[in-house]
């Protein structure tokens, strides 16, 4: 199956812009189309989960421990971290790579991390 993203509510926008003009056909929805801002992250692996999408986010920090926790009981289609260090047009350089050359099911559980 073909990758779907949603990007966390942290993510610079620019990088859903940018990843969207390098292939129109991806699909990566917005944290504001699905309401993510205040919600916790738990609840923000829960919704994409339900929507089959892998998260997209800067957060190092907490979300990691969540995936962990999450996926203790639930299956996540996974999460990629992309470093705020990373330009923009590089991360969706990446992630239009990650697009075009894998399947959704390569990312289940898993946490990949773009430097």
């Amino acid at each position: 199956m073909k990758i779907r993203f949603q990007a966390d509510n942290d993510l610079d926008q620019r990088i859903v812009t940018a990843t969207k003009r390098l292939e129109s056909a991806i699909d990566f929805q917005t944290a504001s189309s699905l309401g993510l801002h205040g919600i916790p992250d738990p609840e923000v692996l829960a919704l994409a989960a339900q929507e089959g999408r892998i998260l997209v986010s800067h957060d190092r920090r907490t979300l990691p421990n969540h995936l962990v926790e999450f996926i203790e009981s639930q299956t996540s289609p996974g999460v990629i971290i992309i470093s705020r260090r990373m330009s923009i047009s590089d991360a969706a350089e990446m992630l239009h790579l990650l697009w075009f050359a894998s399947e959704a099911e390569e990312y289940e559980n898993l946490i990949y991390n773009l430097p």
